[in-house]
């Protein structure tokens, strides 16, 4: 297992790092690797065409199409009929939500941790089938969703339980494998977002132990493309949603809809490449980032981090959200802006309800610096320094 992290070289794999540019808004979409900029060039530059023929640049096409799906699966440790490659995280849950068979009266637990990604569409499940809405709320100051503040609303009536693996205003790791096993031992499906979760850490959707999960690749160093398992017994649940003449056995004949984007789908194989052998060393690095910004943040007592305000790896990734007392999320920002070329942003960033009803935010939400492993400390104590300024 790697023990050290060399950000350099991580660095010079981004052509964008080398614009006048600090990206501290990660958590809203990572940078390219300069590896997927070059394949998708290449792919549209010389094969191009349309699935399934069979003449020489059609099988290099398919060929590769498939690698790519080959790739994300075994990056999840899934199967390769177990996911399904799409749009957005958003449009494949939405697509789940309208392919999901439950009965009428049936219940379902939703968070009000998330960003709405994993709310409106189990809403608009829930409406399609008649099923009745129960909401889990962790309060403050824990602000953790957890099995102990889960069973309290399990029953036999709930059928399905949708949850963050970590909130994108937070930062917290929540445990889904614990909260699974509860799901699981009340004889219902767990739905995890693990948008904000994978572009830091491995993403084993055996291990975790969940029905359905989600990410986004083009967080997670790729273009814009997300993939989407479910598992071969929770499939049961799906009804295929295809054209009458097509297959329906796997996750993709039931769910693509022809979605999979060719060009984004044969480049993943380049981002797995590359992470695989660093993630085991990412966390310790990201670790230090964060410690440099909440070591600041924490010693001032203008300023409120929401989320845990610890710097351990093991329990938060470095998506820091803070509001300062006496100055608006989006004055801060701008001011920052001002001095500096760091990239960072104020909002609710779609976890709207998180931010009104759970923290009681102002409408500007929090001020959110979201890192990744290409940042380096340098930036981060610069940033420290901009702050310092801005608050002065």
């Amino acid at each position: 297992m790697a023990s050290t992290f060399d950000v350099a070289k991580a660095r010079e794999r981004f052509p964008a790092l080398k614009q006048d540019q600090v990206f501290l808004d990660n958590a809203g979409g990572s940078q390219a690797l300069g590896d997927v900029i070059d394949s998708i060039t290449q792919y549209l530059s010389k094969t191009n065409v349309q699935l399934g023929a069979s003449y020489h640049t059609g099988q290099i096409s398919n060929t590769k199409y498939e690698e790519g799906y080959q790739a994300a699966a075994k990056y999840m440790n899934a199967g390769r009929d177990e996911i399904v490659l799409g749009g957005s995280t958003t449009q494949l849950f939405m697509n789940l939500a309208g392919a999901l068979q439950f009965n009428e009266g049936d219940e379902i637990i939703l968070s009000k941790m998330e960003h709405e990604t994993n709310v409106k569409p189990w809403l608009f499940m829930a409406e399609r089938l008649k099923l009745k809405v129960k909401w889990w709320v962790s309060e403050k100051p824990e602000l953790k969703l957890t099995p102990e503040n889960l069973k309290p609303l399990l029953s036999p009536k709930v059928k399905f339980v949708a949850c963050t693996h970590v909130s994108n205003i937070l930062g917290t790791i929540h445990d889904v494998r614990a909260i699974a096993d509860a799901v699981h031992e009340a004889g219902a499906l767990l739905c995890v977002d693990g948008v904000s979760f994978a572009p830091h850490r491995a993403v084993d959707v055996k291990a975790f132990g969940v029905d359905f999960y989600a990410f986004s690749w083009y967080k997670v160093y790729g273009p814009h493309i997300s993939v989407l398992y479910a598992s071969a017994s929770a499939q049961h649940h799906v009804k295929p949603l295809p054209h009458y003449f097509n297959p329906t056995k796997t996750l993709e004949d039931k769910l693509g809809f022809a979605a999979s984007n060719y060009e984004c789908t044969q480049s993943i194989p380049q981002i797995t490449s590359y992470l695989t052998p660093i993630l085991p060393a990412i966390a310790a690095h990201e670790g230090k980032l964060q410690a440099i910004i909440l070591d600041f943040l924490n010693a001032r007592d203008d300023i409120t981090v929401h989320g845990s305000t610890s710097s351990d790896p093991a329990v938060r990734v470095p998506t820091i959200s803070f509001t300062v007392k006496g100055m608006g999320s989006k004055k801060l920002v701008e001011e920052a802006e001002k001095i500096s070329n760091f990239g960072f942003r104020w909002g609710h960033f779609y976890s709207k309800r998180l931010c009104d009803e759970v923290l009681g935010l102002e409408p500007e939400a929090v001020a959110r610096v979201s890192m990744v492993h290409y940042n380096t400390e340098e930036e981060i104590r610069g940033l420290v320094e901009v702050l310092k300024k801005v608050l002065s």
